[in-house]
């Protein structure tokens, strides 16, 4: 795994607490990065990774709020570069399911609009308000945004019709920030395949067995995988925006 020289830069990871945040989260401190974590307020595991993490001796704040929230999202980017006293990379990651099981495209009668609202207002829209808020600070930077999609988003069945046609709507909004905030801010997006992770979907084991089977590199993805991915968009990758980075091993092909 690459090593960065990140002391005295900042980043601010959506959903950081757990799975993909966390290991961005993390990958980041180690080297160097001063992170503020995103959580839900009332998600018992902020304070506890918060607690675990300064214990090693990492420097991270907290940020907690929901970017499902108008107006709580925003309150959350700039407590959050307050605390940072400035802001290198947003890492937009926080995204829901919104279903336990998952929905097959058929099964239509099943995609309620609350599932629509829950899906959407997080995993899209909650990416805009976040970008929207962070942009004079990763202008006044000159940093960089790095958004979760997911290959259900390009041409792969996921959680349900509304998760993909959300993540859909992160890849094509990742081209339409790049665009808004250049030249001064990079955006980019990865798009995680299968991800051994704590996603709230509860996939059979025949289901987690198959998408290792049918990636060339015969495995899932850990969340390190796309955390190393995230913080390479983040602080390399200097003429590379707009772009969204399929992270699967091959699973898609």
């Amino acid at each position: 795994m690459a090593s960065y020289e990140l002391r005295g830069r900042t980043a601010l990871v959506t959903g950081g607490a757990s799975g993909i945040g966390l290991a961005t989260t993390t990958l980041l401190a180690r080297n160097g990065a001063t992170v503020a974590i995103n959580f839900l307020p009332e998600d018992p595991r902020g304070p506890e990774i918060l607690a675990r993490l300064k214990t090693a001796g990492l420097a991270v704040v907290e940020a907690p709020g929901n970017v499902a929230v108008a107006g709580e999202a925003e309150q959350m980017v700039a407590d959050a570069v307050q605390r940072l006293g400035r802001l290198d990379l947003l890492v937009n990651n926080a995204g829901t399911p919104g279903v336990r099981q998952a929905v097959a495209p058929a099964e239509l009668d099943l995609i309620t609009e609350q599932l629509w609202s829950a899906v959407l207002q997080t995993n899209l829209v909650g990416v805009f308000r976040c970008s929207r808020a962070a942009g004079p600070a990763l202008r006044a930077t000159h940093g960089a945004v790095v958004n979760v999609a997911s290959i259900s988003g390009i041409n792969a069945v996921g959680s349900s019709l509304a998760y993909g046609a959300s993540k859909a709507g992160v890849i094509s909004l990742t081209k339409n920030l790049a665009r808004a905030l250049a030249p001064e801010v990079r955006v980019n997006a990865v798009a995680p395949g299968a991800v051994d992770s704590s996603w709230p979907i509860e996939w059979t084991e025949e289901r987690q067995r198959a998408s290792a089977e049918g990636a060339l590199l015969k495995r899932r993805c850990t969340p390190e995988d796309i955390a190393e991915v995230i913080v390479f968009l983040g602080f390399a990758a200097a003429m590379v925006t707009g772009q969204t980075i399929v992270v699967d091993g091959g699973l898609a092909l």
